[in-house]
């Protein structure tokens, strides 16, 4: 296991082996969220000089998947769509990123959700790899989500991380490549790298798992729960963000730490004409009001029913995997990541950070990240 300062843990490895370079992409038409079975074509980021070598080249296009799709749980996916991203240098090595539930596709500086950590010469390097990022079903984008079901109609199915992982195994297959050089997963992405690795052992080359275990907590399982009741009630009463609002005000009392909460909200409560105001309601709701304007009720739902569900059997993952735990997380406890460590049948390494944001810190945490990315990436993969 590595803390974090100390780099002597190195993959429990043999003899490394040589990487498989990725095929040339296809070139066909720029599809921005369009018509679903467009393909993709290969287009530079360079106004002053588009043909300039090393430009990034950027494939943002929207797949149509087979039908019928038959999701992990059993049930049929209708019209399966998969909206994915891709940019960095046309013929280096491609590292897919995978966030939590609220993740989506674009993750590069000005759009992107993971900005401080996805880009030029930090943690995961587009200058150096091409980073691919996917819409997942069920959440923001242009991937197929609930919401369009007809009244009466059946309503949008149970996912798994195995569904996600079969998405980008598929995304991968239409972009022509032999093999992901990583994944970098946080969260819910975690899992998702680990359940890509389980079923495709030989399209990874190896995994980074951020925050995330071979399966959900019970305690975690329990508080979202309780989030998911209350949305689906809201939802009942035709006011579904009322209830994401709530939701997602007590999700954040999980995703961070009981030292940050002491030290920024700790002051005495504040008494006006209706009642006393505790300092932590004002953070906690104006979180739930920024959730609303970005997410929906319905995606909520399903993403994160999909992470309770998540089970993945870690003795089959043979995949290298650097795991990096946080102590202070409630939602995956550190422990939960030491046995995911012992069930994992190939090399892995287990660097263990302290953060104040507990779950939150790959969010926070750019500057102790990166280098454990950097090096996780540049790893000889045995």
């Amino acid at each position: 296991m590595l803390r974090t300062g100390r780099w002597a843990a190195i993959w429990s490895a043999a003899t490394p082996r040589h990487l498989p370079k990725s095929a040339v992409l296809p070139r066909g038409y720029v599809n921005r969220g369009g018509v679903p079975d467009q393909v993709a074509r290969e287009t530079s980021d360079n106004s002053e000089n588009p043909g300039a070598a090393g430009a990034p080249m950027i494939v943002d296009s929207v797949l149509g998947l087979s039908e019928p799709w038959v999701l992990h749980h059993g049930d049929v996916l209708a019209a399966p769509r998969a909206a994915f991203c891709l940019v960095g240098p046309k013929d280096a090595p491609v590292v897919a990123v995978l966030g939590g539930i609220s993740a989506h596709r674009f993750l590069i500086a000005p759009d992107g959700w993971w900005p401080q950590v996805v880009g030029p010469h930090l943690g995961v390097d587009s200058s150096r790899f091409r980073i691919l990022g996917i819409d997942y079903l069920g959440g923001l984008g242009a991937s197929s989500t609930p919401g369009g079901e007809s009244p009466g109609g059946p309503r949008f199915p149970p996912l798994s991380s195995f569904d996600q992982a079969e998405v980008l195994q598929r995304v991968a297959q239409h972009l022509g490549l032999r093999s992901l050089h990583a994944i970098v997963g946080a969260s819910y992405g975690g899992m998702v790298a680990l359940a890509f690795a389980a079923r495709h052992p030989d399209s990874v080359d190896r995994i980074v798992i951020v925050s995330a275990a071979d399966r959900a907590q019970v305690l975690s399982t329990a508080w979202r729960s309780v989030q998911r009741q209350i949305v689906r009630e809201a939802i009942a009463r035709g006011n579904g963000p009322a209830g994401l609002k709530l939701a997602r005000a007590l999700a954040m009392a999980t995703y961070r730490s009981k030292a940050e909460f002491a030290v920024r909200f700790g002051g005495p409560p504040v008494r006006d004409a209706e009642r006393f105001r505790f300092p932590v309601e004002g953070y906690l709701f104006a979180r739930g009001d920024d959730y609303v304007q970005k997410y929906r009720a319905e995606s909520f739902l399903a993403l994160s029913e999909s992470i309770d569900l998540h089970n993945v059997d870690a003795s089959q993952v043979r995949t290298p995997a650097t795991l990096v735990a946080v102590r202070e997380d409630q939602l995956v406890p550190f422990d939960d990541m030491e046995r995911l460590a012992a069930r994992l049948a190939g090399p892995r390494q287990l660097v263990e950070i302290n953060s104040i944001y507990g779950h939150d810190a790959f969010l926070k945490e750019s500057a102790v990240l990166n280098p454990i990315l950097r090096r996780a990436l540049a790893e000889t993969t045995p």
